[in-house]
């Protein structure tokens, strides 16, 4: 196989991957869907706000016309019984044979033509209609049709999570400035009108779901994790220190059987109020301030007393807050956010560590009271998988929406080549990644 045609088919697997930002049509740009969306988004804010005041019963509201003019056209003033005429109920028209009750008012009909069976009047009308005769469903033999259940998404919680789009970035300026407002693909109100989010941590992208617990809080399950795609239930519903009626964005970090971390993304709702209507920086502040203001519980007992077993958590304890940046400037997006979106992010967390004052011959007989549970701190380290970039003026939506963008740190390359390094060519794994571009670019704004 020639050299020309490698290239050819190299250039065409490139391609397959390219954004729409290649595109010369400024409609399909990534920044004219995200104008759209940011007006689209006002407006049915808009619109909520005005049904909310309740502007449509005050619409056909008048004065009235003046009593000036209606001095000579006035009703005629009655006296005596008749003025309470008017409050009498309009009495019905009787059909010959028929007769009125006196007390009611209702009009019956005769005994000779109603006929009512005293067994269909002492039932229920589901025991006096006749049953109808159908086909009986044969049990047993559903046990295919499980694996399709399980597949099927729960339509309350599947893709509520607001995801992000990549950062449509072209290398070359000069062939794609269609529209002439963003020559490179960085949205230009990048300083002062998006606010960025990072390290984002390597997880599984879920939402935390609460409910009024019936006992005391800690201790009784009131915290469901469910998935991004399905809303499927991710394991069984513990215990956390979150209010009731609270729905938050999370990921749950790749590491959480060791380190117990759940990291908190975004708020969409707490204690029932909804906080997605709300902009990106007042949710985020909102965010920070609630979980801080949360009292913390140590985690569960250790099952084992081995040393040679290290502890495993069967939930999450600990809720931890992704930082937030508002300052985007140039130089703090060099010196500060892009290599902490490299860097790997340590924090220490309690593991419980369970030693038992008896022998091991009388341990089984001992109980809980004589077990001492101590807590040892460790550091956890937390890989970084890149940088999210909210519109501040947007708010909370579900779905893949242009309001956010996303920047990872490896390449779609690099995964693969993690996952079978055999299967992609050299040339493709030395190329730049998503992160590298992004630098790049920002340095040549600096300049």
């Amino acid at each position: 196989m020639s050299e020309a045609f490698k290239n050819i088919m190299q250039d065409r697997k490139i391609s397959y991957k390219t954004p729409p930002a290649s595109i010369r049509d400024a409609s399909t740009s990534q920044e004219a869907r995200r104008k759209k969306a940011l007006e689209e988004q006002k407006r049915r804010r808009a619109e909520r706000f005005d049904s909310s005041r309740q502007l449509d019963f005050f619409a056909d509201l008048n004065l009235g016309p003046s009593d000036d003019d209606d001095e000579d056209a006035g009703e005629p003033m009655r006296e005596g019984v008749a003025q309470f005429a008017s409050l009498l109920p309009p009495q019905p028209a009787v059909t010959p044979g028929f007769t009125t009750d006196s007390n009611s008012g209702v009009v019956v009909a005769p005994s000779a033509l109603v006929e009512v069976s005293p067994m269909q009047d002492a039932l229920p009308p589901l025991f006096g209609s006749p049953k109808k005769k159908g086909k009986t469903k044969r049990k047993g033999k559903g046990k295919g049709k499980i694996n399709a259940q399980s597949s099927k998404p729960n339509t309350k919680w599947a893709e509520k999570c607001m995801y992000a789009e990549l950062l449509e970035m072209t290398q070359d300026s000069e062939m794609s400035n269609f529209d002439g407002t963003s020559p490179d693909g960085i949205p230009v109100d990048l300083e002062n009108g998006w606010v960025a989010v990072a390290p984002v941590p390597v997880g599984k992208r879920c939402l935390a779901i609460t409910h009024a617990p019936s006992g005391i809080a800690g201790i009784v399950p009131n915290t469901t994790l469910r998935s991004r795609v399905l809303g499927k239930s991710l394991m069984k519903p513990f215990p956390s220190s979150l209010p009731p009626h609270t729905v938050l964005d999370c990921i749950l970090d790749e590491n959480w059987r060791s380190n117990g971390i759940l990291h908190i993304l975004d708020v969409i709702k707490w204690k029932g109020q909804d906080i997605a209507d709300c902009e990106t920086p007042f949710r985020f502040w909102w965010r920070d301030t609630r979980m801080s203001e949360l009292s913390t519980f140590p985690p569960p007992n250790a099952t084992t007393s081995s040393a040679s077993h290290r502890y495993q958590f069967p939930y999450p304890t600990t809720l931890l807050c992704v930082p937030y940046h508002q300052n985007l400037a140039i130089p703090n997006l060099l010196d500060t956010l892009i290599p902490s979106a490299r860097s790997t992010r340590q924090i220490l967390i309690d593991i419980p560590v369970q030693s038992s004052t008896e022998s091991d011959a009388m341990e089984i007989e001992q109980t809980s009271s004589t077990t001492q549970v101590e807590l040892v701190q460790e550091s956890a380290s937390m890989r970084s998988d890149g940088i999210l970039l909210y519109v501040a003026q947007a708010t909370y939506e579900p779905g893949t929406s242009p309001l956010s963008l996303w920047i990872p740190v490896k390449s779609y390359s690099e995964e693969r080549t993690n996952r079978n390094p055999s299967d992609v060519p050299m040339d493709e794994t030395s190329r730049e990644t998503p992160l590298d571009v992004f630098e790049r670019l920002i340095r040549r704004r600096l300049t």
